[in-house]
């Protein structure tokens, strides 16, 4: 009982944070929906999946700084805590400002490698070079969620999520309503609540951890010795990132050489797998506090304790996201999309979105184990294996199968993260991981 409330405790609030990313992106599907164009949904998709992929890379910020951070805290090095908050900022932010630097031409590039009709490039185009001005925001917040996840602070990371969502919803509908901005009003929508979210972190980190962050120690934060496990730790996690990213971004870049119709019905179908991933996630996170906690405590009972509750509520949660995808899928859809045409085309591929959660549990849950205990190298590894193997088999069967090639490499790519992973960690030993 004490390990699932401890885990729910971590759980919770991180799956009403992650809930909110996808749905967010449903609203901004949604009024792309009313908007009356085949082309705003597809430069809307092609837009976020650009972001996405950016982004993501980026994600290793978050992921490197909250297992080490959770390591820290198990060990009780509270000035380790506060200097691995200082170098994930840092990082964050010489990227970011970065890539405002490049902005032209990473999103040039980017977009044309989308593909996508000539209305579709125009609209995303729009979508990009507005939206691009949240970046230090957004990379920044990686940084912050991923310390206060390993601070075992699952709380102000979803207070913050909830803050940024009502300022992106609202002036969305503002924005592209009140003001006809069209989807540029959705760019400046998330720009807005970006730096909403990261204000409200700041006030966060000012209040309840000023104790910690007094602790700060500038010289030995930028020390060669520990930034050099930072850059090993996100080196791996940065490669792992790249593969998941790649996939993800191809799956839409691939939707848009079946036409303007099946991307805007694969653009649909993917918000239902990344709102179960998503919630999924907030299990996924939860597992990175406690292995990484458990892992500095040198904890091996509470460890395996752990494992075995988190992996019965991801397989629970996987379930329910079954029964909700196969009864209720076409109504979910209508609620932010009423175009006949592109649901009776979603509803070809929904076989496989009710399949996703049964081979996705697992993957989602082992990685968090994994970032939580630093092991990064096996997640490279196995990306690596997995993402050749989704290439393959797309390349080899969309001759013939056309999307659904596309629909299965996606879900084979996903089941062989989780069955590589499972057997590469001595199905979730306690002891390999605590060594």
């Amino acid at each position: 009982m004490k390990t699932n409330r401890e885990i729910l405790r971590l759980a919770v609030p991180n799956v009403i944070s992650n809930i909110t990313i996808p749905l967010l992106g449903m609203v901004d599907m949604a009024v792309a929906g009313r908007l009356g164009s085949e082309a705003t949904i597809g430069a809307l998709a092609v837009g976020t999946s650009t972001f996405n992929f950016i982004y993501w890379n980026c994600a290793f910020i978050r992921m490197g700084t909250s297992g080490l951070t959770a390591q820290a805290f198990g060990a009780r090095r509270e000035q380790e805590c506060a200097n691995n908050l200082v170098r994930g900022v840092v990082v964050a932010l010489v990227l970011a400002f970065a890539l405002l630097l490049f902005r032209k031409p990473v999103g040039t590039l980017a977009l044309r490698l989308m593909g996508g009709s000539s209305d579709v490039q125009a609209l995303a185009g729009e979508y990009f070079f507005h939206r691009i001005w949240a970046a230090p925001a957004s990379i920044a917040l990686f940084a912050m969620q991923g310390w206060f996840i390993g601070m075992q602070d699952s709380r102000t990371p979803m207070y913050t999520a909830l803050l940024s969502n009502v300022i992106n919803i609202s002036t969305c509908l503002w924005f592209v309503f009140g003001m006809g901005m069209g989807i540029k009003g959705i760019a400046l929508s998330t720009v807005a609540a970006q730096y909403g979210g990261l204000l409200f972190s700041i006030v966060m980190l000012a209040t309840r951890y000023r104790g910690v962050l007094a602790k700060i120690d500038l010289r030995s934060s930028l020390h060669r010795e520990p930034m050099r496990r930072f850059f090993s730790v996100n080196k791996d996690i940065f490669i792992r990132s790249l593969c998941v990213v790649s996939v993800y971004t191809f799956f839409t870049a691939a939707s848009s050489r079946f036409g303007d119709l099946t991307l805007a019905a694969n653009a649909l179908l993917m918000q239902l797998f990344t709102l179960y991933s998503y919630m999924s996630d907030g299990f996924a996170y939860a597992a990175e506090s406690l292995t990484g906690r458990f892992v500095g405590e040198r904890n091996r009972p509470a460890l395996r304790s752990s494992i075995r509750g988190l992996a019965l509520w991801s397989l629970g949660i996987a379930v329910l996201f079954v029964g909700v995808f196969f009864f209720g899928w076409d109504g979910i859809m209508l609620l932010f999309n009423s175009t006949d045409a592109i649901i009776a085309e979603a509803k070809e591929y929904i076989v496989w979105v009710v399949a996703v959660p049964l081979v996705g549990f697992l993957p989602f849950l082992i990685d968090g184990i994994m970032l939580g205990a630093t092991r990064t190298r096996v997640l490279r590894n196995t990306l690596l294996i997995s993402t050749t193997i989704f290439y393959t088999m797309f390349y080899s069967l969309v001759g013939t199968l056309g999307n659904n090639a596309l629909w299965l490499s996606f879900v084979v790519f996903i089941f062989l993260r989780g069955a590589i992973l499972y057997v590469a960690t001595d199905r979730l030993s306690a002891d390999r991981l605590i060594e």
